[in-house]
């Protein structure tokens, strides 16, 4: 057993950053896990995990990665948010990621949001001239953002359980 080692690890690796990505819109969380759980039963030769309980991880990814598409998009076009807001987070959150790069990890991530919010505030103030509805389409869009995350992370969380009781219990 010691040969399969390696792919043990890097299964475990990408299962922790797949939780990592649950929350950090960067990295694809689920979809991560997914891949971890399959790197994790090649090196078990399929023993303890299978392609009936990889099927069924793969569907969970694939709701988690829907989930989180259809409710931010979902509450944002319901609550009048125009699609250049929604651009403009993406941008915003992409320049704030960057400049703030400088600063390890929390930098980051904290110039990402700041950024997100920024360029969604921006461009709905520059759509509708209005900072209340603007600083409403910020708000909203981030309620939308924060119930999609723990959609995602419960998902995942769910996928780790289901990995755990096949690798240590099952």
């Amino acid at each position: 057993m010691n040969e399969l080692q390696p792919l043990y690890l890097l299964g475990y690796t990408l299962m922790i950053l797949g939780l990592i990505g649950a929350v950090v819109p960067i990295l694809p969380g689920p979809g991560l896990i997914w891949l971890g759980a399959l790197v994790w039963a090649w090196g078990d030769n399929f023993q303890r995990v299978n392609g009936v309980e990889l099927a069924i991880l793969g569907v969970l990814a694939l709701a988690a990665w829907g989930g989180d598409l259809w409710v931010t998009t979902t509450i944002s076009r319901k609550a009048g948010i125009s699609w250049k807001a929604i651009g403009g987070s993406m941008v915003g959150g992409i320049a704030g990621g960057l400049f703030l790069s400088q600063l390890p990890v929390i930098g980051t991530l904290f110039g990402a949001l700041v950024g997100s919010l920024l360029g969604m505030w921006a461009l709905e103030f520059y759509d509708k001239r209005s900072a209340p509805l603007a600083t409403k389409a910020v708000m909203v869009y981030s309620t939308g953002v924060f119930l999609s995350t723990l959609f995602e992370v419960t998902l995942a969380l769910t996928m780790i359980g289901l990995l755990a009781w096949n690798i240590f219990w099952g």
